[in-house]
């Protein structure tokens, strides 16, 4: 694939499918084995497979949870690109709406710095990992006396 397939596959294909909420679209950018896995400051990261064995999570579960409860927009997109490898990684901004019916209606709107990291084979993500931060929690744990990462200490 050349540098201008990854940026298809990851900002048109994977975060395009992901913006028009068409959940059978996004898992079609994934190999049948693939895994996502989450990382958020000092939380257990979350890992979502296309393959779930017995007490995995699935992968459209992932998208499920997010598109019931956000409209997302993804802007602000650096593409890195290792073609030999077949990997890529990208940093954009994430803005993440409530929608109405959602359990996290009154948190406003969320705009998060997201690093995502793709590993690719045939032209498919096969594992993705997901660095994101959101400023505002950061803020809102100070409030209540809290450091969302427990560093540094007090």
């Amino acid at each position: 694939m050349t540098r201008d397939d990854y940026v298809d596959l990851v900002e048109r294909r994977y975060f395009g499918n992901v913006t028009r909420a068409d959940i059978p679209a996004v898992v079609t950018c994934f190999t049948a084995d693939a895994q996502v896995t989450i990382y958020h400051g000092d939380a257990e990261p979350r890992v979502f497979k296309a393959a779930p064995g017995p007490g995995e999570t699935p992968l459209p579960r992932f998208f499920e949870h997010l598109l019931a409860n956000y409209e997302a927009r993804f802007t602000e997109f650096v593409h890195y690109v290792d073609e030999a490898n077949e990997r890529c990684a990208a940093t954009f901004l994430v803005t993440l709406t409530p929608k109405p019916e959602s359990a996290y209606r009154n948190a406003g709107v969320q705009r998060l710095r997201n690093c995502n990291f793709f590993r690719c084979r045939g032209g498919l993500i096969r594992d993705m990992t997901i660095y994101y931060s959101n400023p505002g929690t950061a803020a809102d744990a100070d409030a209540h006396g809290t450091r969302p990462t427990g560093f540094p200490q007090a």
